[in-house]
């Protein structure tokens, strides 16, 4: 590809380059750059891609995107914002791969991943589709699954997965999209014919300063998109919908909306509602139990019906959706009189919304297993300490992907927010001993819910990742058990 055609929509400042030059590839890390290739010298956080020009230079980059003149005798294109030109740059290599895609897009702290696997199987089963996936556990083309280090790749990487997903005959595409990736523009270039906004509580603020610059950088969403779909039930949506300039679809469960959820029933492994959207209405009955499930229905057949689909398609659908691994998972341990469930649950916001939601159809004690993350926002920690005691029977403090700080300084930030409670607690740094001491002191009925985790299968220590799979934990400690009373 032409220089100049791969630079089409970009400000040009300064170039040295000659526009047709031809080239063979696109890179943003000088460890693989290859010859002829465009090297992009992004500007990060960590570290400054201008710094890597000369290694570019040495793998044989045939030019370089800058924001600042190259200290290397090398063909250079000088513009004034390189992070978002990358965006542009991917778009115009690929083809716009999105552009012949129903793109759809969903934001918000928590619900993000069980919304978008939901509507993949919705959309699959009421139109046929052929969906593409891009989400925090996993990217998927159709069935195949593409392993994925964070919701929302670069967006070179973004735009090469529209490619293959296009390419492989997907019609749709549903993906969470991330405040890091609005704010880094890992999504510029793309229209979405429907977005979503689920709920904004405190999280991520180790990367934006305060809450005000989160919601912000999750609002640009519903600038780039037709249709937004809003949960009014969050405190949040008002102001989203205020800064919009897409058509606005309303969604509740307590309040007037476009959307509505009425006669809620929650039972021990389903959510029931009826639900109505204009003339329509029908009876929802899903199988992932826990109140939030409500507004995740809801968020998804608003989304559905944006798109002309009819609610009571979307209703029989929902008859066979199933949950995501990790989110109110539930852990087989069919020899034992207690209940183990997994959620993902690493916010302030979630924590709370999974112990009251498993309270209201526990028969004997929550028992709740979490801690918080290392390296990153250290306020919540005494609130999700205090929401433990607040919710539960009794709270096990452990450790959740310590990273590089001390885990037991951050079991004592924990602490602060358990101060003067009268809920029983025991602190116990290492996981793996951690749930072996709730299932030990387990009784009938009891339902032990180790938040925190989910989907991942290792503990960050330092910067190296263990392996560490709570599902065998469980597993393994249930032979011990049976292993004792033989």
């Amino acid at each position: 590809m032409k220089l100049y055609e791969l630079l089409q929509g970009i400000e040009i400042l300064e170039a040295t380059a000659s526009m047709d030059l031809e080239i063979t590839g696109v890179s943003y890390d000088s460890r693989k750059t290859q010859p002829g290739d465009l090297f992009v010298a992004i500007t990060g956080y960590e570290t400054d891609g201008h710094l890597y020009i000369p290694m570019a230079a040495q793998k044989g980059a045939a030019v370089v995107l800058c924001e600042q003149v190259p200290q290397t005798d090398i063909p250079y294109v000088r513009i004034a914002a390189t992070r978002p030109a990358l965006a542009v740059v991917g778009a115009n290599w690929f083809g716009h791969p999105a552009d012949s895609m129903t793109m759809i897009g969903i934001t918000g702290t928590n619900g993000k991943t069980s919304v978008t696997v939901i509507l993949k199987d919705v959309l699959e089963k009421t139109v046929g589709a052929k969906v593409g996936l891009i989400g925090t556990i996993q990217n998927m083309i159709g069935s195949d699954v593409i392993p994925t280090e964070r919701t929302t790749p670069e967006s070179f990487e973004v735009q090469r997965l529209f490619a293959q997903m296009r390419d492989a005959g997907c019609t749709h595409v549903v993906m969470e999209v991330s405040s890091h990736a609005l704010y880094l523009s890992r999504v510029d270039c793309v229209q979405f014919r429907v977005a979503a906004f689920t709920n904004l509580t405190e999280d991520h603020l180790d990367f934006h300063k305060n809450m005000e610059e989160y919601r912000l950088a999750k609002s640009i969403l519903f600038r780039r998109c037709d249709t937004g779909i809003f949960n009014l039930d969050d405190a949040a949506a008002a102001k989203m919908i205020e800064e919009a300039s897409c058509k606005v679809v309303t969604a509740s469960a307590s309040k007037v909306a476009d959307l509505t959820a009425s006669n809620i029933t929650l039972h021990a492994e389903s959510t029931e509602m009826d639900v109505c959207f204009g003339e329509e209405t029908a009876h929802v009955s899903i199988g992932i139990p826990g109140e939030f499930t409500v507004s995740n229905a809801l968020t998804v057949i608003g989304c559905a019906v944006s798109l002309g689909i009819p609610l009571s398609d979307v209703a029989e659908a929902l008859k066979t959706a199933r949950g995501v691994k990790g989110r109110i998972e539930v852990v087989p341990t069919p020899t034992t009189p207690f209940t183990v469930l997994i959620d993902y649950a690493h916010t302030p916001d979630a924590l709370e919304n999974i112990l009251r939601s498993v309270r209201r159809f526990c028969k004997g004690r929550v028992i709740a297993v979490f801690g918080c993350g290392g390296d990153r926002d250290p306020l919540k920690r005494p609130i999700m300490g205090k929401i433990g005691v607040d919710n539960a029977d009794f709270v096990v403090f452990t450790s959740d992907n310590p990273r590089t700080e001390d885990p037991y300084a951050i079991l004592q930030d924990i602490l602060v927010g358990a101060e003067g409670t009268k809920t029983p607690y025991y602190v116990e740094e290492n996981r793996r001993a951690a749930i072996r001491w709730a299932m030990d002191h387990a009784e009938k009925d009891d339902i032990i819910v180790l938040a925190g985790k989910g989907h991942e299968t290792y503990q960050t220590i330092g910067k190296t990742n263990f392996h560490l799979d709570e599902r065998e934990e469980v597993a393994a400690h249930l032979l011990e058990m049976e292993a004792r009373n033989v």
